[in-house]
């Protein structure tokens, strides 16, 4: 089992390494001589109760969780967590204080504005702290701390959200949170779906972690949660009943966050084959030297991608604040009309693909996920030279 060099960009659903696949492939026909593939296997049997075991293990061992927090998963991506999310931690400011808290959202992209428009629409009282749009024009910085940190009240807030990396957009937050955000006691729940395990981060700064895999660690239809503990024990703490009484939404029981963890992430039928390439990826990282050593590549692939686009600054446009590029997802546009169809369709003759910019934004967008090799991004850094050289 074997394919042709991949060099491919695309946002989502993303390349996966192809050892991975071919793992996952065999896996699929006959797991571990079980006689069944491991998407026949019961969610509850001795095996897949093993791969849900050996996942949250890796991911620990990788991120150093604390035991502070626990580690499962939920159907759906990032969609579903937007609405889990704010029924969940409403519930969790209820059951901790009794009063009713407001959800803060920073909203620096696309997703982060979509999460805090779907906890309006379930509900939750919600208040956005800043948006960039809003308040620039367009998406592409993120706003000094010191300008909003001030209007977040632990009292009053029951979670203030943020889209670590914003993937039509191009911007990311900076690796470390602003502490500022941190001493502000308001529990901090992160989107980190498309660049999860792309570089280091301190886990117990968060409250709670939600990361879709289908971007840089899997395939669609499963999503990754790192949660304080104190949360789940303030969420289980009020009853449904309560909820409804407060005008708050209950989440499905599938979404419950508690029931969840108790049942090890098996409460309902967990998509297992999935599961199982998100641990393959995580060993192939282990194996590799862990996040430091994909985080250096990253930076690497990133480095010299910008390096290449900025080089022709009467070519092409880079709309990101430089301090708040991301380096999962590189946007950019060019400045001479009637070049687009032809920038895609040389790359495409040169088997670089997945490069189209997201339809909200146009122009094109190069996504270095984690396993986007760095000579893919070799030929890409060429072409734009190239192609830049020939038609200015």
């Amino acid at each position: 089992m074997d394919r042709p060099q991949s060099n491919y960009f695309g946002a989502g659903p993303a390349q996966l390494p192809l050892p991975v696949l071919q793992q996952a492939a065999k896996d699929l026909i006959n797991f571990q001589d079980e006689g069944l593939g491991i998407g026949e296997i019961s969610h509850r049997s001795k095996a897949a109760a093993k791969v849900i075991t050996d996942t949250k293990a890796h991911l620990k061992e990788l991120f150093a969780i604390p035991d502070t927090h626990e580690v499962f998963f939920l159907q759906g991506g990032g969609t579903t967590g937007f609405s889990s999310v704010a029924s969940n931690l409403s519930a969790a400011h209820f059951g901790k204080t009794g009063e009713v808290g407001t959800a803060a959202y920073l909203i620096t992209g696309s997703w982060s504005e979509k999460s805090s428009q779907e906890s309006e629409r379930l509900g939750v009282p919600t208040e956005v702290i800043f948006n960039v749009k809003k308040d620039n024009g367009r998406f592409g910085t993120i706003p000094e701390s010191s300008t909003w940190v001030q209007k977040l009240d632990a009292k009053k807030h029951s979670y203030v959200y943020l889209c670590e990396n914003e993937t039509v957009h191009g911007v990311e937050w900076p690796e470390q949170l602003p502490r500022e955000l941190i001493d502000s006691k308001v529990p901090i729940v992160a989107d980190l779906s498309s660049d999860i395990l792309s570089r280091k981060i301190n886990v117990a700064d968060y409250s709670l972690i939600m990361a879709g895999a289908q971007k840089n660690i899997g395939l669609a239809g499963l999503t990754l949660y790192i949660i304080k503990k104190d949360i789940l024990d303030d969420i289980a703490k009020v009853s449904p009943k309560q909820l409804r009484d407060a005008s708050l939404p209950v989440s499905p029981i599938a979404t419950d966050y508690p029931t969840v963890v108790k049942n090890d992430s098996a409460y309902n039928t967990i998509p297992i084959f999935t599961l199982h390439i998100i641990d393959l990826v995580l060993q192939r990282l282990l194996e590799q030297g862990g996040i430091e050593s994909q985080q250096k590549e990253n930076e690497e692939k990133a480095k010299i991608l910008y390096e290449a686009l900025d080089k022709f600054p009467e070519f092409y446009n880079l709309p990101v604040d430089k301090k708040y590029r991301s380096k999962m997802n590189v946007v950019f546009t060019i400045k001479k009309d009637g070049l687009d169809s032809k920038f895609l369709e040389e790359a495409t003759k040169l088997n670089l693909t997945g490069l189209k910019g997201h339809r909200s934004v146009g122009g094109f967008r190069a996504s270095l996920y984690n396993a986007v090799e760095l000579s893919s991004v070799k030929l890409l850094v060429d072409f734009v030279t190239k192609f830049a050289e020939n038609n200015q």
